[in-house]
């Protein structure tokens, strides 16, 4: 399996690579969006504890570490992405992290406490976000004003997500446009 590499841009890894296997319908989040993001989380993301539900590179994850993300669980449908998160971890000496394979959202785990930033870019092909983000709320899986990244392939207005979230911000880059959303208290 060929690798491609991705930079982390911010915090203690700044500058440092992740290998990307090399897997169709994997698309890095860009550089610019990263840094345009990271700078939206800024003032929460030191900290925090999060949850990268559909993985794939790591660079949403990995970045959140290097930033000083408490605690981050990175999950993905692919056993080859989650082998190849795995090592990146042990290579970065992290142990504040956990990886698996599951479905999403079916087969997430309940986490030991609920998660204050989530990213959420799903594969934009099989329409995962919206059913996603239902799945986060009505499981109860986000803590009180959590922030939820999300990326997809169309813009994104607040009447789509649910009632008790916030659109805080959305932009496009190329052909994607995402957006930081925040979960009110009920």
């Amino acid at each position: 399996m060929a690798q491609g590499q991705i930079r982390i841009i911010g915090g203690a890894w700044r500058g440092r690579k992740i290998q990307v296997p090399d897997l169709p319908d994997l698309r890095p989040t860009p550089d610019r969006v990263r840094e345009t993001l990271f700078n939206w989380l800024q003032p929460v993301i030191a900290g925090a504890y999060c949850l990268d539900m559909f993985a794939g590179s790591g660079a949403l994850g990995f970045e959140a570490l290097s930033r000083g993300a408490a605690y981050v669980e990175m999950v993905d449908q692919s056993s080859a992405i989650v082998a190849a998160l795995r090592q990146q971890l042990r290579i970065f000496g992290a142990e504040n992290a956990d990886v698996y394979a599951a479905t999403m959202p079916q087969q997430l785990r309940t986490p030991a406490r609920p998660f204050d930033v989530v990213f959420l870019d799903p594969p934009f092909k099989e329409n995962l976000l919206l059913p996603c983000c239902t799945y986060l709320e009505e499981k109860a899986l986000l803590a009180d004003g959590a922030y939820i990244y999300l990326e997809s392939k169309d813009t994104l207005d607040e009447s789509m997500l649910p009632t008790n979230w916030q659109l805080l911000k959305s932009k496009k880059a190329g052909q994607v446009s995402y957006h930081l959303a925040q979960r009110k208290n009920r």
